[in-house]
């Protein structure tokens, strides 16, 4: 019975520690020992930057896969990975070698994609891109520094010196000459500050009084205004100016009419023919105004209308009648 009992024992004992065997195994490996396999995807680096089989691969911080396999084919790495078959990936997606951890520990990070982009099919290649590390940070930061102090001795031999230190040397020499202007300068900026606190002088008399903020205001108002006013009489001048060319009104008709244009010309060689002929003496006006002759028997007549009147005031109708006659024949 007591042998009975102690192989029973045992027995569990065996069984629990399977339990315990398979609950740890489970655990160390993310449950992954049951599960499907999944699909096959290929990633191609330049450097893999630490990138080891069995590290995860993850898209938006979930765990959808696990890195398979690390090669170098064709002088180039690639890493096999396996997706879980629940886990599409994108046409569009990126992976990248991602830092899990500040001890150097690494996994990849896939992107999401679009939504409306296929899915990659088992064995294709998903799209990378390559990353910074933290060792490449820190290196370039050293060469970095060493640009600097390069840059710093040249600036320092620029001023006139050998070293280094010549530059700083060359400020302090600066900063001690010119010292009691700096603080002239500072206190004269003191000054002015304090008369525009004060409203002393026209810039302190625009920022403290009210008043003549007010009247600036008018002024802008005014200048608004007279913007306003000189845009109407431009619209007006340019309404003018296209009634104008398009030939109409009156000044339209002038410039732009053809036949009007046309009569304008020949009323002006019409008057240009009379004046001529006034000059010269052609027609009943011209010779009235370059013949001296009618002017003088014009005024011969008179004379002698002037001494038939007199005459008449003195005679009778028939003798004045009789009188005119003779006076004017």
């Amino acid at each position: 019975m007591n042998n009975r009992m102690q192989a029973i024992r045992v027995g569990l004992f065996f069984l629990l520690g399977l339990a315990l065997l398979w609950v740890t195994a489970q655990s160390l490996s993310g449950g992954r020992i049951f599960r499907e396999k999944g699909y096959a995807l290929v990633a191609r680096f330049d450097n893999l930057k630490g990138l080891q089989k069995g590290d995860d691969v993850l898209m938006a911080g979930v765990r959808i896969g696990s890195v398979a396999q690390v090669r170098l084919v064709d002088r180039q790495a690639e890493a096999v990975l396996t997706i879980d078959s629940l886990s599409q990936i994108a046409t569009d997606a990126v992976a990248m070698v991602a830092q899990s951890s500040l001890l150097g520990t690494n996994h990849l990070e896939v992107t999401v994609g679009s939504p409306t982009a296929a899915k990659l099919p088992p064995g294709s290649e998903i799209k990378t891109r390559n990353t910074t590390d933290m060792n490449e940070v820190i290196a370039k930061l050293g060469s970095l520094g060493e640009h600097l102090e390069q840059v710093v001795t040249e600036i320092g031999k620029s001023l006139g010196g050998g070293e280094s230190g010549s530059l700083f040397t060359k400020i302090d020499r600066l900063v001690a000459e010119n010292g009691p202007k700096l603080t002239e300068t500072v206190a004269n900026l003191q000054d002015i500050t304090a008369k525009i606190r004060h409203g002393e002088g026209t810039i302190g008399h625009l920022i403290n009084d009210t008043q003549l903020h007010d009247q600036l205001l008018a002024s802008v108002d005014e200048i608004k205004h007279a913007v306003t006013d000189a845009r109407a009489v431009i619209a007006s001048a340019q309404a003018f100016t296209d009634q104008v060319r398009s030939g109409k009104g009156t000044l339209g008709t002038l410039l732009y009419d053809d036949q009007t244009a046309g009569q304008i010309r020949v009323a002006v060689k019409n008057l240009r023919e009379v004046s001529d002929k006034l000059n010269s003496g052609q027609g009943t006006l011209g010779r009235l105004m370059s013949d001296d002759s009618l002017f003088l028997d014009a005024q011969s007549t008179l004379r002698k209308v002037d001494r038939a009147a007199d005459g008449l005031s003195d005679q009778g109708p028939i003798t004045a009648v009789g009188v005119a006659y003779k006076s004017l024949f």
